[in-house]
């Protein structure tokens, strides 16, 4: 079977120019005329494209079903259906599994109700000029490239996590969101929770003294355990996948099932290693509470020898931080790939250490603090001062869903907890971990230069690289 032809360049030119028009045309209006056709209105629904359909995709439609508000109008996928049954999500995804849920599910208030299906997202965007909104939940090598023609569309973007592959894009997602004033969220689910609040809320307040050690930890590790370096045979391509498109802004290489659905997260030029799949989640309450956002050393060693192509089995990664504020110096360390901190004294026998293989522990002066994955509920160690311990007023605003606090923000309300000025230095500090793990040094950070100045080696890995069409610009 013979790979499909790449996009003819010139629909890439269409399809810039179409984004340059809309650009202007917001550059034109008055900022306070920007609340009519940016925003929806409170009374009407929120019109919104899928842009990948796959396990993740698919998780994100089942959760706007629940919002009466949203309707889901287009979906873009290179992959017509994929199996998920040797995966966490089972079943089946894809463009056209998803596109007939999502018909399923309004056809039973609205007959013969239709969503429209696209191979690419270009095309997508230039047709369906109606749509007010659009989910990302492609590969991680895809997020900026669809965040930031999106958003300079005037579309409002929720998009997975992490926010980029790349810690240059996040710096470039997070200027265009500011510059178009749309509706932003990261999809890291947990930080529109109580707990993360209450966690929050506890530090602050004295609840442990200081904090000076952090320890974040999952225990997802390689998909192709048994695998390494590049796939060397050149399977055909499935009809059901158009493989340059999926590649997008990658340079050719050939199809292989090693690479999709889901084990693209081990590949260096698709995914970010378990860190930049998890540490969004688990390691939000201390980003969010001790204000984690510029470290001075990033250092990191792995399991099994690192390899150019895949992430490694198992990884530590240590980032160090000066004085900030009110917090004083602090030690951060992540784990993934089975890898854990040391078992506290405090935590008995009968208790969980974190949850479910993942979790955080805040080390402070007078006791620590220990939540379970996905910014969970946070339990005092050890447990007397859970007893005795007088809870703080409830000062952080509160949030009736992820999904919820963006769609509200597509109507005007307050920015999303979690936009992308948030999420976009959240996963900043995610993305440097595998940087220094891939140049091989200790990086010492300038975040104002975005700069390791000790390892000029590690610019090729803070910006990656782009084949032509399909630069971020």
């Amino acid at each position: 079977m013979k790979t499909r032809p790449s996009i003819p360049p010139v629909k890439r030119r269409h399809f810039l120019r179409a984004t340059a028009t809309a650009i202007t045309a917001l550059t034109l209006v008055p900022r306070h005329v920007l609340g009519g056709p940016k925003f929806v209105a409170p009374s009407a629904k929120v019109n919104l494209a899928l842009v990948g359909a796959g396990g993740q995709g698919r998780t994100n439609v089942r959760a706007l079903f629940n919002e009466p508000d949203a309707q889901i109008v287009a979906v873009a996928d290179p992959i017509e259906h994929h199996n998920l049954e040797a995966f966490y999500y089972r079943g089946v995804a894809g463009r056209k599994p998803v596109r007939a849920e999502i018909e399923q599910r309004y056809a039973a208030q609205t007959p013969n109700y239709r969503c429209r299906e696209y191979e690419d997202f270009r095309a997508m965007f230039e047709r369906e000029r109606d749509i007010d909104a659009i989910v990302c939940a492609t590969p991680d090598h895809l997020h900026a490239l669809i965040a930031i023609a999106a958003m300079r569309l005037g579309k409002h973007v929720y998009c997975e996590k992490p926010l980029t592959h790349s810690v240059w894009e996040a710096r470039q997602v997070a200027q265009v969101a500011k510059e178009t004033g749309v509706a932003t969220q990261m999809g890291n689910q947990g930080h529109s929770g109580d707990a993360i609040r209450s966690t929050c809320e506890w530090i602050w307040d004295g609840a442990i003294g200081a904090v000076r050690e952090v320890h974040a930890w999952s225990g997802a590790g390689r998909w192709g355990k048994h695998l390494s370096g590049r796939p060397s045979d050149t399977p055909p391509v499935p009809p059901e996948v158009h493989w340059d498109l999926w590649l997008g802004p990658r340079e050719p290489r050939p199809y292989h099932p090693a690479y999709t659905p889901v084990t693209w997260r081990d590949f260096w030029a698709f995914g970010t290693a378990p860190i930049g799949d998890m540490a969004c989640h688990n390691l939000d309450p201390a980003f969010m509470a001790l204000d984690l956002a510029r470290p001075a050393t990033i250092e990191a060693t792995c399991a099994g020898g690192l390899d150019p192509e895949m992430a490694p089995l198992g990884t530590l990664y240590t980032y160090t931080f000066g004085p900030r504020g009110r917090h004083p110096a602090l030690t951060l360390k992540w784990y993934d790939g089975g890898l854990q901190p040391p078992r506290p004294a405090e935590v008995e026998e009968n208790l969980t250490f974190g949850g479910g293989g993942n979790g955080i522990l805040f080390v402070g002066d007078k006791g620590k603090i220990m939540c379970p994955g996905w910014a969970g509920d946070p339990t005092l160690l050890p447990l007397s001062l859970l007893d005795s311990y007088q809870r703080p007023p409830k000062t952080l605003p509160r949030v009736k869903g992820h999904h919820r606090d963006w769609l509200d923000a597509c109507k005007g309300g307050p920015p999303a907890s979690s936009n992308f000025e948030y999420g976009a230095r959240l996963t900043e500090l995610v993305l440097l971990g595998p940087v220094a793990l891939r140049t091989g040094k200790k990086l010492d950070w300038d975040a104002d230069r975005m700069q390791a100045t000790n390892a000029p080696a590690a610019a090729q890995y803070l910006k990656g690289q782009y084949r032509q069409g399909w630069e971020i610009s």
